[in-house]
């Protein structure tokens, strides 16, 4: 199994779910985008495709402009090629974007050990109708999708009290998560020492919270896991 990984920060992997993809052989090939490396031209030998999260925001195309081609090989990727696609907060939000939503800033971020709770369309889906109702998952982010309730092929999973697209799907092959699940003990610390990422904790928090946020992931980490095993084991029936 061949899987493309896009990445815009090198802390900001696919996680625990990278573990899980490593011990199966699964041959990932990861491009660095915020390092200047090229998505190669020719995705079709690709079986799927993870994009991540990062600390830009999809409209900063001036600042990166790379984000203008990823946009780009995502449609052809997701629209042209139908192949199978997880995105995370930010992947997610391009993934919103290219197919015919909008990504604005939230009314509040969203950042600490939050509910999602799931619609009733996710007992048909194939990723997560074995989810319980409502889980909880790690948030870090002050930016949404929305306007997809008239885009074709779209459904929404899952919402949070805030954020209306916590999870949607294009057709039945493509993901959007606007949370994070795939993420190992080691994440908050690790995303802690991003200066976008601490300003934006603390500014929601108060000065100090990493240490917190991180005992309370831990808490919840066998948790998170255990959907990520779900997680990867359905998607991986998904590809063909």
């Amino acid at each position: 199994m061949d899987i493309i990984v896009l990445q815009h920060i090198k802390v900001e992997d696919p996680g625990y779910i990278k573990d899980l993809m490593l011990k199966d052989g699964v041959n990932l090939t990861t491009i660095e985008l915020d390092e200047g490396e090229k998505i190669p031209e020719d995705l079709s030998k690709f079986d799927a495709m993870f994009c991540m999260g990062g600390p830009m925001d999809t409209w900063m195309e001036d600042k990166y402009p790379w984000l203008i081609e990823e946009k780009q090989k995502i449609k052809d990727f997701v629209i042209n090629l139908k192949k199978p696609y997880l995105g995370f907060c930010l992947g997610c939000q391009l993934l919103g974007e290219v197919v015919g939503g909008k990504v604005i800033k939230s009314k509040k971020p969203e950042i600490g050990m939050l509910d999602i709770n799931f619609s009733k369309q996710k007992d048909n889906d194939l990723l997560f109708s074995s989810f319980s109702n409502k889980i909880k998952a790690l948030q870090w982010h002050s930016y949404e999708v929305v306007n997809l309730e008239n885009v074709k092929d779209i459904t929404l999973l899952a919402s949070s009290n805030t954020t209306k697209y916590q999870i949607f799907k294009y057709q039945n092959h493509a993901y959007g998560i606007q949370f994070h699940i795939e993420v190992k003990d080691t994440t908050v610390n690790d995303w802690g020492c991003v200066i976008e990422y601490k300003n934006a904790l603390e500014e929601q928090l108060g000065e100090g919270a990493l240490e917190k946020f991180d005992k309370e992931a831990k808490s919840n980490m066998f948790e998170m896991n255990n959907c990520s095993k779900i997680l990867y084991s359905n998607f991986k029936k998904i590809i063909k």
